[in-house]
């Protein structure tokens, strides 16, 4: 197909290497937070140590420039092909911090545990994606817009508590008895305030680093009202030797199942980023030729996220922001992505980068991920907009946000319940996912 007269490089162009750093820079402008927030957040809800939380965020990093250049340079049937850059999901923080929970013994966390159950579920239940790549035609008759958007919203609506948690100050300001002081919360609130202000510039390069510069902004005024001990930094390794399994394995059908409803919508998901990116990129967006390569994006985004358990990371999804990226610069070649996929892959090789962003104080990333949360839950009602609002339409919103929400609200109502009972409904995006797609397949409304 001929490249798109508003791209300067189309997908298999070469660009001179000056061009492509900078176009590699502006990609790890817009995704680096993304990447190593999730882990900070799971770590911080899970009371995991510096050491492990520094371990988490570096192995983040290394496989998310793993699946970066899977994605890019496609080995076989696995991989897009196209400028698809993928990093650690949001969406699965909330049933990934309940796996966690499992490794809670007497009330103190027993951190191998915790992770061995949390690798476990991420590694059985991203077959489930792979799974859904050969059958995608099917799946996009029962993952709806509809009920993709209310399961998206309800990922931003359950993480904004704990967004909100951080603002506050996180468990460690619980221990001290300063959760919800004036400076925890005046400190998220200017970090808030600070991305808001950047976002809404002029300055496209202030935009994209908006949540970057509110964070170095907010970490400037923690580390000047002694928030910030750089020296936990003194004996950092000098590499990080990623370590397949090193936390070992655990199951829990509960949690693998909770898991697996996320990988179900990540997977449409994928396939819309895939569209997207292969419209703005030029390339076919019907036919052959693009069922191939979305089937081959959505196989690498299980695969990936398969990887990513191996490697002691998080399930790794397509950024979608990327496709914006590429339509501000121009630059649609995937060999751009090569160079983004190396500079992750070496800077998760050493500890010093997990450990500095480890110490990120808790009302610091608060600030920035309440807006983040709240911009995930505008995303998903964004999707439901866009498709026509029926009777039937209202009343499986209306059942799946009711349930979702009440398991949320109220957790104490499965304490009657068996364990697996518990375990698989306890999370608001599992219980709401689930009521979504069985409504939306059962309901019948003649309008």
């Amino acid at each position: 197909m001929e490249k798109s007269k508003e791209l300067i490089y189309g997908l298999n162009d070469c660009p001179p290497i000056r061009e492509t750093i900078f176009a590699a820079l502006q990609h790890l402008l817009a995704i680096f937070v993304a990447i190593i927030t999730p882990p900070l957040i799971i770590s911080s809800a899970l009371k995991f140590d510096l050491d492990t939380t520094g371990f988490l965020v570096s192995m983040s990093l290394f496989v998310s420039g793993l699946a970066t250049f899977i994605q890019c340079r496609r080995f076989g049937p696995i991989g897009a092909g196209l400028l698809c850059i993928q990093g650690t999901s949001f969406s699965f923080i909330s049933p990934i911090i309940g796996a966690g929970m499992l490794g809670m013994i007497n009330g103190k966390m027993n951190i191998e545990m915790g992770l061995s159950y949390i690798f476990g579920a991420c590694l059985v239940a991203s077959v489930v994606e792979m799974v859904v790549s050969r059958l995608l035609p099917y799946t996009r008759k029962i993952i709806t817009p509809l009920v993709s958007g209310i399961v998206v919203s309800l990922i931003g609506m359950c993480l904004i508590k704990a967004g909100i948690n951080s603002c506050g100050g996180g468990q460690s300001a619980v221990d001290a008895g300063t959760f919800g002081s004036m400076q925890n919360l005046g400190l998220a609130l200017l970090v808030l305030v600070s991305i808001i202000f950047f976002n809404r510039s002029n300055n496209r390069f202030l935009r994209m680093g908006s949540i970057v510069l509110g964070l170095l902004i907010g970490c400037v005024v923690a580390y000047a009202l002694n928030m910030i001990d750089f020296s936990s930094l003194k004996g950092s390794g000098s590499l990080n030797i990623p370590v397949p399994f090193k936390y070992g394995l655990n199951f829990d059908l509960g949690t693998i199942i909770g898991i697996g409803l996320i990988y179900l919508v990540t997977a449409v998901e994928a396939f819309g980023d895939i569209t997207a990116n292969s419209l703005i990129s030029g390339e076919p967006v019907e036919g052959p030729v693009f069922l191939k390569r979305a089937q081959g994006g959505v196989l690498a985004d299980g695969f990936n996220s398969f990887l990513a358990a191996v490697f002691n990371s998080f399930p790794n999804s397509i950024f979608a922001q990327n496709n914006g990226m590429i339509q501000l610069t121009g630059v649609a070649s995937r060999y751009v992505g090569y160079f983004i996929a190396g500079a992750l892959v070496l800077l998760g090789l050493f500890p010093v980068v997990g450990k500095v962003f480890s110490l990120i104080p808790d009302p610091v990333l608060g600030g920035a991920t309440l807006l983040m949360f709240g911009t995930v839950a505008a995303a998903g009602i964004r999707i439901i907009a866009s498709t026509e609002i029926t009777r039937k339409a209202v009343l499986v919103m209306a059942i799946s946000f009711a349930m979702g929400l009440s398991v949320e609200l109220v957790p104490g109502i499965l304490d009657k319940m068996p364990d697996i009972i518990k375990n698989i409904f306890s999370s608001g995006i599992t219980t709401g996912g689930l009521t979504a797609i069985l409504a939306n397949a059962f309901i019948r409304i003649k309008e």
